[in-house]
């Protein structure tokens, strides 16, 4: 039970709900109690009725009386139940309500380290299907374990108050049914781990193939792909299959020692009548009642040992990722204003899932509202300077300053506001056109995004679409060309209109005319601004105020494009091919 301690925090604030639902439940489980006495009553009744010690109409009197409170508290004992069911099943679901949002606050702190670590099936699955199991520990486990000990504390008392050696026959099987339940426990907890884990194998499996699906068609797939997740699928049905076969061995057990406590009930209780040791053989019917009675709750106790251990192992699955520490940690709580001169002082950078060092030793200095273009081959370290500036990532040695002040001494959020961000792969979300622009400025009127989507020059686009900004997309922007997710992109990040703008590599699938339009419009628009661009192409560098060229993680040139293109070395070797392709 102690990865379930985490719930504590929970139950502590939803306690008043809690104390109220303990109160209406033994309320409930009290009023039960009525009937088996009063069955009692009245076969004593009707006892006295054949032995002549009372009138035929007096024992009508007292066994109508008898009916109605039987009837009366089954009645209220109902309501009861249905106030307790709404009162403790709600407070689950308050709790199922709090824990999601505290995972999902978790997971948007963690790196990206993190989620280079872990796949988006295992995320999903300890956010959904761990959490329900966490859930029915927190609900109908605790509503139905607080029944069951309210009528054990209850029934089990009244049953020894009134024949004292007829109780004890009839509660022999108990210790054996606790000895049971403990020793399958242990392995249903075994087998939870492992059928949760698989799940989150399952999910993720799923998630990639829906993800993957155009590849999969491309290259014909299908038939390989349905064998895999057969595979998967046979594998998980053993695993839960042999989690199965130990929970069904609870219900049977149950009910074989319930029926044995009614065999001593009526053995034992008859034999006791007989030798006039019990006055009324109502007795044995109000035992027989007490035991049945308490079948439910003995029986469910294999079921709520099955919660309790699912529950344990998903809190536990769940728990891993909530001690995850973030890498990035935000040290200032006030607002830091980021005006947009950058410098990178000495850094070196190596990523801790490859360790690969991507940035050696780097060091320049942007002036606020400066456009610098960062050129070199693939692999040169060109996408790490931009998430080293918007710090998804922190330096392995060296410093980075924004505005003479270190990174880590700024506010992670104004940070992060401050930045227009394009990514090489370009993310859109399944909603409309529209909210995909206003994603960085929710507020924006119509005018904005269109004037957006116009300097990005994807406004033209848009609205040969049949229902032009209104367009939902489909996942990840699936429906659109590359060209235009990588344009909206932009436009998302010109309407934002932050401080600093980091493009990377975001016109690589757009033509050459394109390209000279997009960044004729990105001067415009990004004046007094300072902007990263990051490209393969020369053209991108050309109006810059400052280029700098990267190879193996090293800055190898810095300079203007014309100072560059009047050295020999990389860039003017670029220029000059890239030149000759456009003239050709």
């Amino acid at each position: 039970m102690k990865e379930l301690k985490h719930l504590n925090k929970y139950f502590k604030k939803y306690w008043r709900k809690l104390v109220i639902g303990l109160f209406i439940t033994i309320v409930a489980r009290i009023l039960q109690l009525v009937m088996p006495s009063y069955v009692k009553q009245s076969i004593g009744v009707i006892e006295d009725f054949m032995a002549s010690k009372i009138a035929e109409s007096t024992a009508k009197e007292l066994l109508m009386e008898y009916i109605l409170i039987i009837v009366g508290a089954a009645l209220l004992s109902g309501v009861f139940t249905f106030l307790m069911r709404q009162t403790i099943i709600n407070v689950s679901r308050y709790i199922e309500y709090d824990l999601k949002n505290e995972i999902f606050d978790h997971y948007q702190l963690l790196s990206l380290n993190f989620y280079k670590r872990n796949r988006t099936g295992d995320l999903m699955n300890r956010i959904s299907e761990d959490v329900s199991q966490v859930r029915m520990y927190a609900g109908p486990a605790l509503m139905y374990g607080i029944n069951t000990l309210t009528l054990f504390a209850c029934i089990i008392p009244i049953m020894f108050l009134t024949a004292p050696t007829l109780a004890a026959y009839t509660l022999i099987p108990l210790p054996i049914l606790s000895v049971l339940i403990y020793k399958i426990s242990k392995v249903i907890h075994q087998r939870s781990t492992v059928v949760q884990q698989y799940l989150s194998t399952l999910s993720t499996f799923t998630q990639e193939v829906f993800s993957g699906v155009s590849v999969i068609k491309a290259y014909a797939l299908e038939p390989q792909t349905n064998s895999d997740l057969t595979q998967l699928a046979i594998e998980g049905k053993n695993k839960s299959m042999a989690l199965a076969k130990v929970n069904a061995w609870f219900f049977p057990l149950m009910i074989l020692l319930i029926g044995v406590s009614n065999i001593f009930v009526i053995y034992i209780g008859g034999r006791q009548y007989l030798n006039g040791e019990i006055e009324s053989y109502g007795v044995i019917a109000e035992f027989i009642i007490y035991v049945n009675m308490l079948t439910w709750p003995v029986a469910i106790i294999g079921w709520l040992t099955s919660i309790v251990q699912r529950a344990e192992a998903s809190q536990k699955r769940i728990n891993e990722f909530l001690q995850e520490s973030a890498d990035i940690r935000n040290s200032v709580d006030k607002d830091t204003p980021i005006v947009g001169k950058i410098e990178f002082k000495n850094v070196s950078f190596t990523y801790e899932d490859t360790n690969i060092t991507a940035l050696k030793n780097i060091s320049f200095t942007i002036n606020a509202g400066e456009t610098v273009a960062i050129l070199g081959k693939t692999g040169s370290g060109k996408s790490t300077i931009l998430d080293l500036v918007a710090r998804l990532y922190d330096v392995s040695s060296g410093e980075i300053l924004i505005d003479d002040v270190p990174i880590k001494e700024l506010n992670v959020n104004s940070l992060r506001k401050a930045i227009g961000a394009v990514p090489q792969d370009a993310f859109l979300f399944s909603d409309t056109i529209k909210n995909n622009i206003k994603f960085g400025k929710e507020d924006a009127t119509d005018e904005e995004v269109v004037e957006a989507a116009t300097n990005a020059v994807v406004h033209e686009n848009i609205k040969g679409f049949s229902k032009g900004y209104d367009t939902v997309l489909g996942e990840r922007g699936i429906t659109l060309s590359g060209g235009q997710k990588q344009r909206i992109s932009i436009a998302r990040a010109l309407l934002k209109d932050p401080e600093i703008y980091l493009f990377d590599d975001c016109l690589s699938a757009v033509d050459t005319e394109t390209e000279e339009e997009i960044l004729n419009n990105l001067k415009k628009a990004s004046q007094q601004k300072t902007t990263l661009i990051v490209s393969h192409r020369v053209s991108s560098a050309k109006n810059a105020d400052k280029v700098l060229v990267l190879e193996d993680g090293r800055l190898l040139q810095e300079g203007t494009h014309e100072q560059l293109n009047a050295q020999n070395g990389y860039y003017k070797n670029l220029y000059a091919t890239q030149l000759s392709e456009k003239e050709n």
